[in-house]
């Protein structure tokens, strides 16, 4: 029940933070939806040639996969924040458990991503996107799941920087393979006109399976071996992050 507890009260000390100041949750859901905005249009007379009826079936999965993954990996630039004024410090010297102090900013991380996620589909609606309610509802839980698991690796490596400086470099350099080539934006593949070798590179990106399985819950496939897959890279991507996160989280606070 103490972990519980001390999970309670560090969540709501992070939500009425974010509360105070919501900039970033706009600014995390303003990327998808100038995405949906300014590039769905110009997928719409490409829908046949990806496979779909619908291009915004095809993309809004793609743009939620994208916040769950971006808005989640820079969760940590508000942990830098709350080391250098001291807060980190201050939790370390109370009877709180060490792995509560990770869990409750991982659950505001994803509160705050369900939010997002369910905003960013509503307009999707308002655009032209049909499918699976059941179907966008197993996805946005998948999308959950990964964003957890980025967020949590997100504080781990701002604990071991402890610089907004350095972390920056890093989380760009990830963001903008993992952009193109889990096919977020546009399909990986030779039947697109990708040429082979980066359809075979895009093959050992796990978020490419977690794309592909959000996109068969729209359309409301879901006993397909592409469900399958994603839902397995979410789980190992999940279980990853949240190790890497509390072993970072129990040896800082050690």
């Amino acid at each position: 029940m103490t972990f519980f507890h001390d999970t309670g009260i560090v969540f709501r000390r992070q939500m009425r933070m974010n509360l105070r100041n919501p900039a970033w949750v706009i600014i995390g859901l303003a990327q998808p939806i100038l995405y949906l905005v300014l590039f769905g249009p110009l997928l719409e007379p490409l829908a046949a040639q990806i496979g779909t009826d619908n291009a915004y079936t095809f993309f809004v999965p793609g743009l939620l996969v994208q916040l769950g993954l971006f808005g989640a990996l820079f969760a940590g630039f508000g942990l830098v924040s709350e080391w250098r004024e001291g807060v980190i410090e201050a939790e370390r010297v109370t009877p709180a458990s060490r792995t509560a102090l990770l869990f409750g900013r991982i659950l505001r991380d994803v509160v705050l991503l369900f939010v997002q996620g369910v905003v960013l589909i509503a307009l999707g609606f308002a655009f032209g996107l049909r499918g699976s309610i059941a179907g966008m509802l197993f996805g946005l839980v998948l999308v959950l799941l990964v964003g957890a698991a980025c967020a949590a690796a997100s504080n781990a490596l701002a604990l071991t920087t402890k610089s907004e400086d350095v972390m920056a470099p890093i989380l760009n350099s990830i963001a903008l393979p993992v952009l193109l080539l889990s096919g977020i934006l546009l399909p990986i593949s030779t039947a697109t006109g990708a040429p082979e070798w980066l359809a075979v590179v895009s093959d050992f990106m796990p978020t490419k399976y977690v794309v592909n399985a959000v996109r068969d819950f729209f359309a409301g496939d879901f006993g397909t071996v592409t469900v399958l897959w994603g839902v397995l890279w979410t789980l190992v991507l999940f279980v990853v992050g949240l190790w890497v996160g509390t072993r970072t989280f129990r040896k800082e606070n050690a």
